[in-house]
């Protein structure tokens, strides 16, 4: 039986992702920083290790002995307020896995970093394909750029695979993120919302699809050494997004700007290109953003 260990195992993409590789046959192994009384759903073995211990995680990187790694563990939200944890986690912690990963005697076939579309930053409007200059605007965004860096000094020594995931959601998704906020407000019959610049467009996914991708990345070996954006390949705009809650909820709720939500100068549009990953992978069934909300909405 093939073993996956995944970092992160308990988030939200960490979830589906082990389900997925589940279904497929594999054991699954998760690392995660404190135990879980109830283990987490999908997951065989779960390993208990920080990515700043470096014993502990190299303790536990030996015990899984994977034969794919997708590391999903990061400090994910963007305006968190904390830089010295995002380094810490998004950079070091990555490195530490990853030396981690290159000393273990049962060497791994496939590690796929989760990056993120956010280091193409807010200088290029349109359809953004891997060759987009890099302009991270965000301390979240210099991590992840910083950790494909860090990656370069072990594309060596590790099978490595890059994703780049552009907005994506599903149910379970923390309220922080605007598409859990909306269906939460729809959910409760919250007479009115507030939100920012609604004609902005933007590429969304369903959680479910982005975890296919990982997966058929991890076992596809034409992938190794690649970086590949993961997402939609079309744009929404927010007042779109909105009047597709609305109609599928049936909840005609009031939308106000909140001139403290407006971003100035915000790209209009960001949509992804997804030609390289389709190449790689084949065409994938992609799920409607419709679909993805009204599984949202009627759970």
């Amino acid at each position: 039986m093939k073993r996956i260990l995944i970092t992160g195992a308990e988030g939200f993409t960490g979830r589906f992702l082990a389900q997925a590789f589940k279904t497929q046959g594999y054991e699954v192994h998760g690392l995660c920083r404190q135990v879980k009384p109830d283990g987490i759903d999908g997951v065989d073995v779960v390993h208990v290790a920080d990515l700043a211990d470096k014993a502990a995680l190299q303790l536990a990187v030996n015990q899984a002995k994977a034969d794919k790694v997708a590391h999903l563990a990061a400090i994910a939200f963007v305006p968190h307020g904390n830089a010295d944890a995002i380094y810490q986690t998004n950079v070091q912690g990555s490195r530490n896995l990853l030396e981690a990963l290159s000393l273990c005697p049962h060497q791994p076939e496939a590690v796929l970093l989760a990056s993120s579309a956010h280091v193409y930053g807010n200088a290029v409007e349109g359809t953004l394909d891997e060759s987009t200059p890099l302009a991270p605007a965000s301390d979240y965004a210099v991590s992840k750029l910083s950790m494909e860096f860090v990656a370069k000094l072990y594309q060596t020594r590790l099978p490595l695979i890059l994703v780049r995931p552009f907005n994506y959601t599903g149910v379970g998704q923390d309220e922080n993120y605007l598409i859990p906020k909306i269906v939460s407000h729809a959910r409760r019959r919250a007479p009115v919302i507030e939100l920012g610049n609604l004609d902005v467009a933007r590429d969304f996914s369903d959680v479910r699809m982005v975890v296919s991708c990982y997966r058929q990345l991890l076992e596809n070996p034409a992938a190794i050494n690649q970086t590949f954006n993961v997402c939609s390949g079309e744009s929404w705009t927010l007042q779109q997004v909105l009047d597709m809650v609305r109609d599928i909820s049936g909840h005609n709720f009031e939308i106000k700007v909140n001139p403290a939500f407006v971003r100035q100068n915000d790209v209009k549009i960001l949509q992804g290109d997804r030609t390289r990953l389709d190449r790689t992978i084949g065409t994938s069934q992609r799920i409607a953003l419709r679909d993805t909300l009204r599984w949202m909405l009627e759970r």
